[in-house]
């Protein structure tokens, strides 16, 4: 576990919050600013869905929980930090002029990392006096429980910079991903972008529901990629020949015209019929029943492939030893006092 740091945050919606509580229950204090009058509220309901959650996936191994304090500005949120990690709407403009700010703000040798989803780097750092410090962290929706964060450098950006930033990730029980070359929303976005515009002629062409596209994904194919991905799982599909034979067998079929990648307008139409049939499927479950219900899935999940010690059951393993050492240590150092 690495010692503990103050780390800023800039902007705590859905993400920026998610990281908060990802560092405080990993034992880093925060300061975060958002314009939000409700900023305090929201946090508090994100980080105590993360208690619960980090309870139940480490039971008694939570290490001493950061201290969290809601700045009055960018600069108040950042100075003094050894970290920060910007978490704004995807405007690049806005991203540009802020980071610019916290650039400003900040020591020279900290890390400055953004939560974009797929802007790049480079042109983010193009205001920045000291861009060889910046790097793309891109985390995944709960922050506090999902392992994987996207770690992604500008043309300016240094290769301490974004060793420094994989290191803090990993300490907090992450999974960091290096992207090596800078593209257009990174790995995992290209991947859902893909399905997700799939998802949308589904519906829109009337073939199924929001419901049925869902249950095709979660009774089938997503259960496999939770812990194999998709090349491991069509490796096994060619039999003992392996990929080669799985390629000889179905290549063929990528010229069938299964797919249809450009995504449909999103006419008032669509948009109406998508909505409608998302309400459906809630069935009058409020947003915070769903976090929780997606939570103790996760955990469930999570759990069952840490037994395994396999994919990301492996990292939550790697960090439940970190936090075993931690809290031995802990009682040591208590039992000398």
């Amino acid at each position: 576990m690495a010692d503990p740091q103050r780390i800023g945050l800039v902007g705590g919606g859905v993400i920026g919050a998610g990281w908060a509580a990802r560092f405080l229950l990993n034992g880093h204090d925060a300061a975060i600013y958002d314009p939000d009058p409700e900023i305090g509220r929201k946090l508090d309901t994100v980080i105590g869905n993360a208690r619960r959650a980090q309870a139940s996936l480490f039971p008694g191994l939570s290490p001493r929980e950061g201290r969290l304090t809601i700045a009055a500005s960018v600069e108040e949120a950042v100075a003094g930090a050894d970290f920060v990690q910007e978490s704004l709407p995807e405007r690049e403009d806005l991203k540009q002029t802020v980071l610019a700010a916290i650039d400003r703000a900040t020591r020279p040798q900290i890390v400055i990392a953004s939560s974009t989803s797929g802007l790049l780097p480079t042109r983010l750092q193009a205001s920045m006096a000291h861009p060889e410090r910046f790097v793309v962290g891109h985390p995944f929706n709960p922050v506090y429980l999902l392992p994987l964060v996207e770690v992604c450098g500008g043309q300016q950006t240094s290769e301490a910079a974004k060793q420094a930033a994989i290191e803090l990730y990993s300490a907090v029980g992450m999974r960091p991903l290096h992207v090596r070359k800078e593209i257009d929303g990174f790995i995992a976005d290209r991947l859902l972008e893909a399905l997700w515009r799939e998802a949308l002629w589904l519906v829109k062409d009337g073939i199924a529901t929001t419901e049925e596209i869902d249950d095709a994904i979660r009774f089938g194919a997503g259960l496999r990629w939770s812990f194999m991905g998709t090349f491991l799982i069509y490796r096994m599909a060619g039999g003992e020949a392996g990929m080669r034979h799985f390629l000889a067998q179905f290549g063929p079929a990528l010229k069938l015209p299964w797919t249809k990648l450009e995504a449909p307008e999103l006419t008032d139409e669509l948009i109406d019929l998508v909505s409608a049939q998302s309400d459906a499927q809630a069935a009058g479950a409020s947003i915070r029943d769903l976090e929780l219900r997606r939570d103790d899935c996760l955990v469930a999940v999570l759990s069952a492939l840490r037994a395994n010690d396999f994919a990301a059951g492996a990292v939550v393993g790697d960090h439940e030893r970190r936090l075993r050492s931690q809290k031995a240590s802990a009682a040591l150092d208590d039992e000398g006092r």
